[in-house]
């Protein structure tokens, strides 16, 4: 099973169902539509927090919306999962437990997947699917050249940003960044490495001309969630406002968003994530 993340666990995989059943609603109008869920990072179906004490077990995102029977359940189901034993445990708990249900489940990459789900929607055999994406990656696997694909299509993606988990870890506070997380950096933000630099770095005069003093923003964290959401903005015609996850600190880990092309959409997930962030 997978490692159990903290109780912000709980909150993404509910705004997930939430949204998942009201997406199902307004579908089940429309039944000319065929309707794809597809899960990018789906683990195992169970998420394990394990210690000497207890022992938690919470269903996991994939398990979750594969239940969902009313208002209608997803003519087809597409789980990605890289990790060959979580997959394993995967297909047992999706497609294995719900064998009336039309469940495809591949030990891929993400971001590979991403790009098929891309051609199979410009198909024009496949023009009456309408798509439910779920990127929820646990570091920074997913690359911006991969969302990009999604440009025009009907799909509706809630994307987890590893916000100050992932980019801000990242990004040293005296601006001397490897070559190894410049280019995790770039892969995942789709900037140049002169552009995160702009970014997220200020540079002011020292009492030596030739020398610049560097600084990190302070609020890199915030600047991350909003320069995601405006990259979204490139490729989708709607965003949400994001869901802030926060450790047992109160320090940010991760921003959820939910884009689309679809304003209706967009103002259900606003909706749900307001009532989450109280």
């Amino acid at each position: 099973m997978n490692q159990f993340g903290g109780n912000w666990t709980n909150n993404k995989i509910e705004i997930l169902v939430e949204y998942a059943k009201a997406y199902l609603t307004i579908m089940n109008k429309h039944r000319t539509f065929k309707t794809l869920y597809f899960d990018g990072f789906a683990g195992s179906g169970f998420i394990v927090k394990d210690n000497k004490i207890d022992v938690n077990v919470t269903v996991g995102a994939a398990r979750r919306i594969v239940e969902i029977d009313e208002p209608r359940p997803f003519d087809v189901y597409y789980f990605v999962e890289k990790e060959l034993k979580n997959f394993k445990l995967l297909e047992q708990n999706t497609k294995q437990a719900f064998p009336k249900k039309t469940i495809y489940a591949v030990c891929e990459d993400c971001n590979k997947k991403l790009v098929d789900l891309a051609t199979f929607l410009r198909n024009p055999k496949n023009k009456s699917f309408r798509t439910l994406a779920y990127i929820d990656p646990c570091g920074m696997q997913l690359e911006w050249r991969s969302i990009e694909n999604l440009r025009a299509l009907p799909v509706d993606i809630w994307v987890l940003v590893p916000t100050g988990m992932g980019v801000n870890r990242l990004l040293e506070i005296n601006g001397d960044i490897s070559d190894s997380w410049s280019e995790r950096l770039e892969r995942f933000l789709g900037l140049t490495r002169e552009e995160i630099r702009k970014y997220f770095y200020r540079e002011s005069e020292t009492l030596f001309p030739d020398i610049k003093s560097i600084e990190k923003e302070k609020n890199a964290i915030d600047k991350s969630a909003k320069l995601y959401q405006e990259k979204l903005k490139e490729v989708f015609d709607f965003v949400s406002k994001p869901h802030e996850l926060k450790n047992s600190t109160n320090s940010i880990m991760y921003h959820l968003f939910l884009a689309s092309n679809n304003e209706t959409a967009v103002k259900i997930g606003n909706d749900i994530v307001k009532k989450y962030n109280k």
